[in-house]
């Protein structure tokens, strides 16, 4: 395997593995107000005359589940933006400058949302947590379609001009299967977030949360069907490995199909398993679908890697930087999925 061949594995690997955890907080920022507020078990703290403090906000079992992980999931981003910096400048020139809308509108979702899940608690009353919880979701939905878009934009092909560059019109975003894959994102990261909190919460908010996020496989499959309709007829993705493409593709509906089962007969660890297997997979069909080409166009050339990457002697500095770098975070989220393993409740405190 070349370094070029190398630094677009870990590159794609970086990106899946945001697509799973920061998948799974989207999710459960999209579905927290249907996963309702629960009786809070901890006992009301008092005031110093005796009686007891009313709470300022609830407990939201959804919130609670993610709040360990909450902001450490976005350093898989930061990898990756580092990486495409690093190790594909002529990538990251090209592909930034046309995405710019969707680029900006995903930090959007991301600042607002980050914000809004840790301000919710100190709101006063019932109408500022309305306020809090609309922004939540809005946090969680905007990110989710966007990469969905970008990823449907990428599998279609963008309009390269002479020059290398492009432009993302609403033309180019507004096409039945950019869409398509827009919702299909949506609805993956809200199943993966139902699963998680059926990973994470009590009993009976897991129950509750295990079928909701059957429900939501289902409606991906469709959306997903949809999107595999369109390709079939010519107007949807363009690949240059159609036989691998087709595996991965295979792969993303037995995922679908068998976390569904598994969310509706209760086998909760086998299901965030599989729902995490089906938002890491757009990731290699990408990659491995358009091999060797990391941007594919739909009107000429498209880029391929040797064009996209840097030079020999910067590869080399840059391995040196990540055999450091990926065993750290991944040592990272090991610890703190075992710290903080187990369901919420009485068990972990109430972060937000």
């Amino acid at each position: 395997m070349s370094l070029a061949t190398f630094w677009l594995a870990l590159l794609g690997l970086l990106l899946a593995g945001y697509f799973v955890l920061g998948g799974y907080d989207y999710g459960v920022q999209m579905l927290h107000p249907f996963l309702s507020d629960r009786k809070d078990p901890r006992p009301a703290p008092r005031s110093a005359s005796g009686p007891p403090e009313p709470r300022s906000a609830p407990r939201n079992p959804a919130l609670d589940a993610i709040a360990p992980f909450f902001l450490g999931n976005e350093v898989w981003l930061v990898a990756f933006t580092g990486v495409l910096f690093g190790a594909f400048p002529h990538l990251e020139g090209t592909l930034l400058s046309g995405l710019y809308p969707l680029i900006v509108a995903i930090l959007v979702g991301l600042v607002l949302g980050n914000a809004a899940v840790q301000l919710r608690g100190r709101a006063r009353g019932a109408r500022g947590r309305r306020w809090w919880n609309a922004l939540i979701v809005f946090g969680g939905v905007l990110p989710a379609l966007c990469w969905g878009l970008v990823v449907g934009l990428l599998l279609h092909g963008v309009p390269r001009r002479a020059d290398g560059s492009f432009h993302i019109g609403f033309g180019e975003v507004f096409t039945p299967f950019v869409l398509a894959c827009g919702v299909t994102a949506v609805l993956l990261f809200a199943a993966h977030g139902a699963a998680f909190v059926a990973l994470r919460a009590a009993p009976e908010i897991a129950a509750e949360a295990g079928r909701l996020g059957a429900f939501l496989l289902a409606a991906t499959g469709a959306a997903g069907a949809l999107a595999l309709l369109l390709t079939l007829f010519g107007a949807g993705a363009s690949t240059t490995n159609p036989g691998v493409a087709a595996v991965l593709a295979a792969v993303f509906a037995a995922a679908l199909g068998a976390g569904r089962w598994c969310l509706a007969r209760g086998h909760r660890i086998p299901a965030f398993a599989l729902t995490s297997c089906a938002a890491a997979l757009p990731v290699p069909l990408l990659g491995a679908g358009q091999y060797p080409y990391v941007l594919i166009s739909s009107a000429g050339s498209g880029l391929t890697i040797q064009e996209a990457v840097t030079d020999g002697t910067t590869l080399k500095l840059l391995t040196a930087f990540g055999v450091v770098l990926i065993p750290v975070i991944l040592a990272y989220q090991a610890w703190s999925w075992w710290e903080f393993r187990g369901r919420t409740g009485l068990r972990h405190p109430s972060y937000f």
